[in-house]
C-alpha cells in the first residue's frame, strides 16, 4: 500500500520516532501530549527529559525525568487525539461517533456524504470505518471550519486520505454535483436543522440506505422526526441518546466515578424505502397535544444556547492546524 493513509498507518507502529505524537501519563495520572523532535525537551515544574530518551524507544516505554518522575509514553488512541486536537466548533465526542459508525453500520467500501464538518472530529471515525476503498464525500458550510477540519485529517493520517473528498458549500447545493443521486449508503448529519435537508438525503440514498442526524437538543429532534414521517420516502425514525459513566477502580474500592459524560446529544436513524413506495401505517396514536404547531424561521447556534464560534477563533485555531488563510 503506497496511500498517504497507509503510510500514516505504518508510522503509528514500532519503535517511536522523530514527528510522533506521544501521551505521557504521569504518576497521577495527568497526561501531556507532545510532538517528539531532535534536540528538544519536556519540562514541568519538577524537573524534564529530553525527548532522545523516547526516539527509537518502543510504545510503552516509561522515561524518567530528572527530578525520579515516570512517565508512560504512549501514542494517543484516536479517542485521545479528537479529545485533545485543535477545534473551532464543538466536536463529535468518542461515544457518539462509535454509535454513528456502529448504527449505521458503515462499513468498508461505503459511499458516505457527511455534512457539517466542523473540526473534523467526526470525519476521522467516518475515514476509519469505509477505508481506503470507499468514499466520503463532507460538506462543509464555512470555509475556516473546513480549513481546520482538514488540518485535523491530515495531521491525524499522516498526509491526505484516498477516500477523502471536502467540499465548502450548503449540503442542498452541493450533494448533487458530488454524488450521483440513489448511489449513497449513508448520510451523516451534523447541523442545526437537519430537516430543511429531508428532500437532497432522500435523493442521494439508495433504498435501504441510512441517515443519521446528531441533534443537540428535544426540539431538533422532534422537528426532524416529524419531517421525515411527513415526507414519506423513509421508514420510521428510531432515535437515542447515550451517557458513559466510569468507575474508580482501587482494591476493594470499586464504585462509579463521580463524574460522568452525560448528554451530548440525540442520534436520530431512518432507513431510505424504495422509491414509489408508502411506509406501513403507524399502529400507535400520538397523544393528543403532541402536535401544537411548528415554526419556519431559521434556527441559530444561539436558539440552541450554543456560543457562536468567532471569526478570530477560527482563525487562531487553522494556524495552530497549519491551515492558515492566504494574506
Amino acid at each position: 500500500m503506497t496511500s498517504s493513509a497507509a503510510t500514516g498507518a505504518d508510522e503509528r507502529r514500532g519503535p517511536l520516532h522523530v514527528g510522533d505524537k506521544v501521551q505521557l501519563t504521569d504518576p497521577k495520572g495527568r497526561m501531556h501530549t507532545i510532538t517528539l523532535a531532535e534536540g528538544a525537551t519536556f519540562h514541568t515544574h519538577k524537573g524534564y527529559f529530553r525527548h532522545e530518551d523516547l526516539i527509537g524507544r518502543p510504545e510503552g516505554w516509561v522515561v524518567t525525568n530528572t527530578a525520579g518522575i515516570e512517565y508512560l509514553a504512549l501514542r494517543p488512541l484516536l479517542s485521545d487525539y479528537v479529545l485533545s486536537m485543535p477545534r473551532g466548533a464543538a466536536v463529535v465526542y468518542p461515544k457518539d461517533a462509535g454509535q454513528i459508525v456502529q448504527m449505521a453500520d458503515i462499513f468498508p467500501g461505503a459511499r458516505v456524504v457527511e455534512a457539517g464538518v466542523g473540526s473534523g472530529a467526526l470525519t476521522l471515525s467516518l475515514l476509519r470505518a469505509v477505508g481506503d476503498a470507499g468514499e466520503l464525500h463532507s460538506i462543509e458550510r464555512r470555509e475556516d471550519f473546513a480549513a481546520i477540519a482538514r488540518g485535523n485529517v491530515e495531521t491525524f493520517f499522516g498526509g491526505e486520505h484516498p477516500a477523502w473528498q471536502l467540499h465548502v458549500g450548503d449540503l442542498a447545493d452541493r450533494v448533487a454535483d458530488v454524488v450521483e443521486p440513489g448511489t449513497v449508503d449513508r448520510v451523516v448529519l451534523d447541523m442545526l436543522a437537519p430537516w430543511e435537508n429531508v428532500d437532497p438525503v432522500a435523493r442521494a440514498l439508495a433504498p435501504g440506505g441510512v441517515l443519521v442526524c446528531y441533534v443537540a437538543t428535544a426540539t431538533q429532534l422532534s422537528r426532524t422526526a416529524e419531517d421525515l414521517r411527513a415526507d414519506g420516502r423513509f421508514a420510521e425514525p428510531t432515535a437515542w441518546e447515550s451517557m458513559v459513566r466510569g468507575w474508580h477502580l482501587e482494591g476493594l474500592a470499586v464504585r462509579p466515578q463521580h463524574r460522568m459524560i452525560g448528554h451530548t446529544g440525540f442520534l436520530l436513524t431512518a432507513r431510505r424505502l424504495a422509491d414509489g413506495v408508502e411506509p406501513p401505517e403507524r399502529k400507535r396514536r400520538p397523544a393528543k397535544g403532541s402536535y401544537p404547531g411548528t415554526t419556519d424561521a431559521e434556527w441559530t447556534e444561539s436558539d440552541l444556547g450554543e456560543r457562536p464560534v468567532s471569526d478570530k477563533k477560527a482563525r487562531r485555531v487553522r494556524r495552530e492546524v497549519g491551515q492558515a488563510p492566504e494574506e
